[in-house]
C-alpha cells in the first residue's frame, strides 16, 4: 500500500492520524490475525488481511522478511495496494477476477498472479473517517455472493468498534500500555514455590505482570492467592493441589487483579519437583499476561454471537467446541447440551447423509466444502451449509434455507401446473386450427388422430357419420410406427364385424363417454373374423369410447386404447379429451353446413349463368369459383353470345357487392345487357351507353365494372386469317391477349371510363386491336388477381406471367383447328392461381380461342 492515501480519498489531518495511531497502538498482531483468520473461515478464502491507514507497512506491524502480520495465507506488502483502493472508495470493492477491473488490473499483485478474486470492505469510524480495511483474497478467479459482502460488512463494523474502545483503553489505562510494550517484548515472568518453607519468589517480569511492586509482595502463595480473581481461585488452587499431589506439571489460565482495579488474564505453567522421598518439596514456572488473546477471543466471540449465520466448531474428535446463539436457535439444542459432545451421536440422522460426507471430505482433504442438504424430523429444514477447515478444527457456517426451498418448490408446482395449462391449452388450439384450416373433413380428422395419441394414449381411431347416416372409421395412428399398418387394417374391419352392442355405439347412442377396462378381453368377443385376430394382435390395456357431438347432435367418435405400461388417464386428461372430442365435433359439423351451403350458393349462381355460344372457328371456356365464405353469392358474371350480325360478343363483369341481392341485381344487368347487345348490334360502347340508360331508366339500383368485346371479321379478313377485337372498358381489369407465340400483353387504351350505373349518359368508347388467328383473349373478375396486401397492378403482371407459362401446355393439348385447349388452360389458371384454396372472392373467367379457318386449319380439323 502507499506510504500516503490516494489524492482521491478525504484529505488526512492531525485529528485523523491521531486517532489512527491510537488504534494502532491498540491492537497487536494476534487480535489482526484472529480477524482476519475469522473472515477467511465465514467466506472460505485462503487469504485475508487488516490494514490500516495512513502507514499499512506499520500499522499491519511487518517484520524484517516483508510478511505482514494480521493476515492469513502467503502475502507480501504489495498486497496493501489493493487495499488502498478499497480504502479511496470508502465502499465494498467486489471483484471477481482483478485482470478484468480497471482499478486494480496494473497493480504489481495482479501482474503477478498473487490476487485474482477480491473483496475488501472499508473500516470506518464513528467521525466518519476511513481508518482501514479488511478483506479477503484468492490466486483464483471467484464470485462473492451478497451475502459474502453482507458477512464482511459486520465483520468489519466490529472490528472498528473493538479498535475504538481499544483506543479508549490505552488513553485511560496506562498499565495496559505498559503491559502492551512488554508482550511486543516477549517479557515473559517467572515464578519459585518453595513447599518446605512457604516461600514464593516472583522475577521484576512477574511482578510487573502482576501489577505489584517488589516491595509490595508478601512473598507467600497466599499473597498470590490474594491478587487472583475470586472467581478463579478455587480452580487455581486445586491446579496447585494436583501438580504437587500428583508431582507433575501445573497448568491454569486466571485472572488476576492489579492493585489499582485492573482486571489480566495470566497464563501459568509449572512443574511439581520431587525431594528425596518422591513428595513435592519445589515448583518452579513461568507465566505471561494473555489477555490481550483473551480479549480477542472474545472479540470474535462477539462478532460469531452477533452474527445472523449459525455457526459451530468441531475438533479433531468431531466434538462440538464451541456454538454460536444462532446455532442453538436453528438446531433446537442448547450449548449445554452440545458443547463436547459428539455430533454423530447428538445428530444421528446425519451419519451417512450428505452432512458427514461434506464435513469428513473436508477434514480429510483440507478444501472447504459448500453444500444444500435436508436433514429429517426433529429438524425437518433444508440447510445451506460451509465446511472450513483449519488448525482448530471445522468451521460449520450454515442458514435454515427452508423457506425459500418451500416456496421453490411451490414455484416449481405452480410453473407446472401453469405449463400444464398451457399445454392443454395449446392441444386444443392447435385441435381447432388443424380443423378450421381446410374444409377438407377427411384430413382434419386424420390430423386429429394423431394429436390426440400424441398427448394421451398409445393408438386411436376417429369415426364419423357420414352424407348417407352411415358410420366410417376414417382415420387411425399408432406412436408404434412399426404397429400402424395393423392399425390402418383395423379400421378397415371394425366396423363390419362390431356388434351393435359394442362400446363405440353406446357412446354414440348415449352422448357420453365409455371407459373400457381390461379392453383387449372386453372387445374381442364383440368382434368377428380378422377383425377380432388383428385387435387381439394389438392388445390394448385400457379403451376409451368419446362421442364427438355438436349443436345437439353426434357427429362421430373418437376411440382412444392405451398399450400396457401407459396409466390410465386421470380427471384431468379425461376432461381435457372430452374437450378435444367436443371442439372437433363442432369444427367437423361447422365444415358440414359451410360445405352445404357453399354447395347451395354455387348452384344458385350457376343457374344464372348461361352456358356461353360455341362459334365453329372459336373455342370459348367459361368458369366460375364461389368465395370461401358460404352462402356468399356475388356479382361476378360472364356471358358470350351472337349478334345478329354474326359476331361474337364476349363479357365479363362484376356487380358490386356480395349476397343474394348481388346476385339477383347481377341477373338483371346481364340480361339486359344480352338483350340490348342481342337486338341492337352495336358497337360495345354502344351496348354499354345503351345499357346505361336502361339502368337508370328502369331504377335498378346497381353499379358495376365491366368489359364488352366484339371479335369482328370481314370476308377479306377471314382470307387474310385475321380478326379484329373490339372493345369497351367499364372500369374493369385488362383482358389479356395471348399471341399466337405465347407472348401475353394487356389490352389497355385511352384514360380509364365510369364504372356501370353512376351516371347516364357517361361517354363510353371503344377500343380495337388486329388479332391473327390462333390468339388467345383471357377476361377475368378480381378474385383472381387480388390478395390483401398485395398491390393490384402486382397481381394482374402475376396472372399474365402465370398465363405465359401455361401456354405451351395448353398448346400440347389443342386438337383439330384449334391451336390451344381454352378448356385446359382456363383449369389450369383456376388451380395454380389459388394454390388449391377457395378464395375471399368469387371468381369469373373467360377464355376465348381464335381457332384456324378454312384452308389454314391443319389437316384432320
Amino acid at each position: 500500500m502507499p506510504d500516503h492515501p490516494p489524492t482521491s480519498a478525504p484529505a488526512p489531518d492531525a485529528d485523523r492520524d491521531a486517532a489512527v495511531q491510537r488504534l494502532l497502538a491498540s491492537v497487536g498482531n494476534p487480535a489482526l490475525e484472529r480477524l482476519a483468520q475469522l473472515a477467511s473461515r465465514l467466506l472460505a478464502a485462503p487469504s485475508s488481511q487488516v490494514s490500516l491507514l495512513p502507514h499499512v507497512p506499520a500499522a499491519a506491524g511487518t517484520t524484517d522478511d516483508g510478511s505482514v502480520a494480521g493476515s492469513t495465507g502467503a502475502r507480501t506488502i504489495l498486497q496493501d495496494q489493493v487495499c488502498s483502493v478499497t480504502a479511496r472508495l470508502g465502499e465494498p470493492l467486489v471483484v471477481t477476477d482483478a485482470r478484468d477491473d480497471a482499478r486494480l488490473r496494473d497493480l504489481a499483485v495482479v501482474a503477478d498472479g498473487q490476487v485474482r478474486a477480491y473483496l475488501g470492505v472499508p473500516l470506518v469510524g464513528k467521525d466518519g473517517h476511513v481508518v482501514g480495511a479488511l478483506c479477503v483474497y484468492d490466486d483464483h478467479v471467484r464470485s462473492w455472493s451478497t451475502d459474502d459482502v453482507l458477512v464482511l460488512t459486520d465483520l468489519a463494523a466490529s472490528a472498528v468498534a473493538e479498535l475504538e474502545l481499544s483506543a479508549l483503553a490505552v488513553e485511560y489505562e496506562a498499565d495496559r500500555m505498559r503491559w502492551q510494550l512488554a508482550v511486543t517484548a516477549g517479557e515473559v515472568g517467572s515464578f519459585d514455590w518453595d513447599l518446605v518453607t512457604g516461600s514464593l519468589a516472583w522475577d521484576d517480569e512477574l511482578h510487573a505482570i502482576f501489577g505489584i511492586p517488589r516491595g509490595e509482595f508478601g512473598g507467600t502463595i497466599e499473597a498470590f492467592s490474594a491478587a487472583v480473581h475470586p472467581d478463579d481461585r478455587a480452580r487455581v488452587s486445586e491446579a496447585l493441589q494436583a501438580a504437587i499431589d500428583g508431582v507433575t506439571q501445573y497448568t491454569a489460565e486466571y485472572r488476576v487483579l492489579h492493585p489499582g482495579g485492573a482486571v489480566r488474564w495470566v497464563k501459568a505453567k509449572g512443574m511439581a519437583l520431587p525431594g528425596p522421598d518422591g513428595t513435592a518439596v519445589r515448583v518452579l514456572g513461568a507465566a505471561y499476561d494473555t489477555t490481550t488473546e483473551r480479549e480477542a477471543d472474545a472479540r470474535i466471540s462477539r462478532v460469531l454471537e452477533t452474527m445472523q449465520t449459525a455457526f459451530f466448531l468441531l475438533d479433531d474428535d468431531w466434538r462440538f467446541s464451541y456454538v454460536n446463539a444462532e446455532a442453538e436457535r436453528v438446531l433446537g439444542r442448547t450449548r449445554g447440551e452440545m458443547l463436547g459432545g459428539v455430533i454423530w451421536e447428538l445428530f444421528p440422522l446425519s451419519v451417512g447423509s450428505a452432512f458427514e460426507e461434506h464435513y469428513r471430505g473436508a477434514a480429510e482433504s483440507g478444501v472447504a466444502r459448500s453444500f444444500e442438504a435436508y436433514y429429517p424430523p426433529p429438524l425437518d429444514g433444508w440447510y445451506e451449509v460451509r465446511a472450513h477447515p483449519g488448525p482448530d478444527g471445522l468451521s460449520v457456517y450454515f442458514h435454515d434455507i427452508t423457506d425459500r426451498r418451500r416456496l421453490e418448490e411451490q414455484r416449481a408446482a405452480a410453473l407446472a401446473d401453469a405449463d400444464a395449462a398451457t399445454a392443454r391449452l395449446a392441444l386444443l388450439t392447435t385441435v381447432g386450427d388443424d380443423l378450421t384450416a381446410t374444409l377438407d373433413t377427411e384430413y382434419a380428422v386424420g390430423r386429429l388422430a394423431r394429436h390426440v395419441v400424441r398427448h394421451f394414449g398409445s393408438w386411436a381411431l376417429v369415426t364419423l357419420w357420414d352424407e348417407d347416416e352411415q358410420l366410417r372409421d376414417i382415420a387411425g395412428y399408432h406412436a408404434d410406427p412399426a404397429r400402424r399398418q395393423a392399425v390402418a387394417r383395423y379400421a378397415q374391419l371394425r366396423l363390419g364385424s362390431l356388434s351393435p352392442q359394442s362400446f363405440l355405439h353406446r357412446a354414440l347412442r348415449s352422448g357420453e363417454p365409455v371407459v373400457i377396462p381390461g379392453a383387449t378381453a372386453a372387445v374381442v368377443p364383440l368382434l368377428e373374423g380378422e377383425a377380432r385376430d388383428v385387435f387381439a394382435g394389438l392388445a390394448p390395456r385400457t379403451g376409451y369410447a368419446l362421442p364427438m357431438r355438436a349443436r345437439g347432435r353426434t357427429v362421430g367418435a373418437i376411440t382412444l386404447f392405451l398399450d400396457d405400461g401407459h396409466p390410465d388417464l386421470g380427471e384431468d386428461d379425461l376432461s381435457l379429451l372430452v374437450q378435444v372430442a367436443d371442439r372437433a365435433g363442432l369444427a367437423l359439423d361447422n365444415a358440414r353446413l359451410y360445405e352445404g351451403q357453399r354447395r347451395m350458393a354455387e348452384t344458385l349462381q350457376r343457374a344464372l349463368l348461361s352456358a356461353p355460344a360455341q362459334p365453329d372457328d372459336l373455342e370459348v371456356a367459361v368458369r366460375y369459383v364461389p368465395a370461401a365464405r358460404a352462402a356468399q353469392v356475388g356479382g361476378d358474371w360472364y356471358d358470350a353470345f351472337l349478334q345478329p350480325s354474326g359476331s361474337t360478343v364476349v363479357v365479363i363483369g362484376d356487380v358490386m357487392g356480395h349476397d343474394r341481392h348481388a346476385a339477383a341485381v347481377m341477373s338483371q344487368v346481364r340480361t339486359l345487357l344480352r338483350g340490348i347487345a342481342a337486338t341492337g348490334g352495336g358497337t360495345p360502347a354502344e351496348v354499354l351507353r345503351s345499357l346505361d340508360a336502361a339502368l337508370d331508366t328502369l331504377r335498378v339500383d346497381a353499379m358495376a365494372t365491366a368489359v364488352v368485346g366484339r371479335l369482328e371479321q370481314t370476308p377479306e379478313e377471314r382470307d387474310a386469317g385475321v380478326t379484329r377485337f373490339r372493345w369497351t372498358n367499364a372500369g374493369h381489369l385488362p383482358p389479356l391477349l395471348v399471341a399466337p407465340d405465347g407472348t401475353v400483353r394487356e389490352l389497355r387504351a385511352g384514360r380509364p371510363e365510369l364504372v356501370l350505373g353512376v351516371t347516364p349518359g357517361s361517354d363510353r368508347t371503344d377500343a380495337e386491336v388486329e388479332v391473327p388467328r390462333g390468339s388467345t383473349v383471357v377476361l377475368y373478375t378480381d378474385g383472381l388477381v387480388e390478395r390483401r396486401g398485395t398491390h393490384l397492378q402486382d397481381g394482374i403482371d402475376a396472372l399474365a406471367e402465370l398465363v405465359a407459362g401455361l401456354v405451351p401446355e395448353a398448346r400440347a393439348r389443342a386438337t383439330g383447328s384449334a391451336t390451344l385447349d381454352a378448356g385446359y388452360l382456363a383449369d389450369a389458371v383456376l388451380e395454380r392461381g389459388v394454390a388449391g384454396e377457395a378464395p375471399d372472392d368469387d371468381i369469373a373467367l373467360l377464355v376465348v380461342h381464335l381457332g384456324l379457318q378454312g384452308e389454314r386449319a391443319e389437316p384432320g380439323a
